[in-house]
Formats: structure tokens, sequence, C-alpha cells
């Protein structure tokens, strides 16, 4: 197991709520060790590069209306 810790910008996020939606979008994803958002759009993300990749991360984010800047 390799776990890969990754810190993205983020666009979407303007408030506690959008905090609190995007991780939301990103429980029970396979593989996700932990995520972390702030205010300023920050998100860092642990993940099991064997069971997720990036991509499948970003796809979650990307249906809750959260895009990698």
């Amino acid at each position: 197991m390799t776990v890969v810790t990754e810190t993205l910008q983020v666009s979407g996020i303007r408030c506690e709520r959008c905090v609190m939606r995007l991780g939301g979008m990103l429980r029970g994803q396979e593989g996700l060790e932990s995520a972390n958002a702030t205010l300023m759009g920050q998100v860092t993300i642990s993940y099991d590069d064997q069971r997720t990749t990036r991509a499948a991360l970003l796809d979650a984010m990307a249906r809750g209306g959260f895009r990698e800047q």
C-alpha cells in the first residue's frame, strides 16, 4: 500500500456548508484515507494509490460542483 498525499486548489468552496458538502461527496470513496478542506479552497487528500486514483477522487468532487483549478 502506497499512500499518496496531495494538496489541490479547488473552486466552488465559498462557505463552511461547501466544505461539509465536499466531505459528503468524498465520504465512502474506496481508498481515501483522509481529506481536509479550507475555506480558501485548498483540499488535502491522502489515498491508497492501489485502491483509487487522483482522477476518481476529482470526479467525485466534480459531482458536487467542485473543480480543480
